[in-house]
């Protein structure tokens, strides 16, 4: 009788589980991972990441809130993951496919660009002011840091890659690849801001082509 009574304890206890963490196991960890990083990087694009819970991401994502903590830990980790992830995607749009020392910032700072065009993961994208662009909000938002610097040391890292590649490949010397890096990072930033702004077409062209021609100067490129 007595293990009659705990079998039916059990059985009750769960039929009164919430229906989201039923959801979650109908996923392998690994899918419940991708799921949760779609969600939020959907979310985050269209809603901000102020606006946007983790309760939130795991309905969009139709897992249970409890399987976001344990996957990342927490909404800062998943950031931190997302951020990552958001660094893969724009290295892997400015390869293009090409070979690292064959790209110029010619090739680079087009592609950096279009990217951002199309992935505006930052607070308030879609309605920047005169005064705050789309990048510009991203950095001041202390919600959004964690995502910012994972997405900031993975491409700077890459940037010093292909530019100690492509340097070599061209015999320019005599440059601190860590710092050239690290600005060249900073003005790109500051020139997707003026970009996602621009007024009209022909506005963002001479924002990008200005671009371009101080990158190259600064590394010591040849203008074509």
């Amino acid at each position: 009788m007595a293990t009659r009574a705990i079998d039916s304890r059990t059985a009750e206890n769960r039929a009164c589980e919430p229906r989201a963490d039923s959801r979650a196991r109908r996923y392998d960890p690994a899918e419940t991972r991708q799921r949760v990083l779609a969600a939020a990087h959907m979310l985050f694009s269209t809603k901000g990441f102020a606006n946007t819970g983790t309760a939130d991401i795991a309905r969009e994502a139709d897992v249970s809130e409890g399987s976001i903590f344990y996957h990342f830990g927490s909404k800062k980790a998943l950031l931190t993951e997302l951020g990552a992830r958001h660094g893969r995607m724009m290295i892997e749009a400015m390869e293009g496919g090409d070979a690292l020392e064959d790209l110029e910032p010619g090739i680079i700072i087009p592609r950096v660009f279009e990217f951002c065009r199309n992935n505006m993961l930052w607070e308030g994208a879609g309605e920047p002011s005169n005064d705050t662009g789309p990048k510009a909000a991203l950095a001041a938002n202390a919600d959004a840091e964690p995502f910012y610097h994972a997405a900031k040391a993975m491409t700077t890292e890459w940037i010093e890659r292909q530019m100690t590649l492509a340097m070599a490949k061209r015999g320019i010397g005599n440059v601190d690849i860590e710092i050239a890096a690290s600005f060249t990072h900073h003005i790109v930033g500051d020139a997707i801001d003026r970009v996602l702004m621009a007024q009209s077409p022909e506005e963002a062209l001479r924002e990008q082509c200005e671009t371009v021609r101080f990158v190259r100067a600064a590394c010591g490129y040849l203008a074509d």
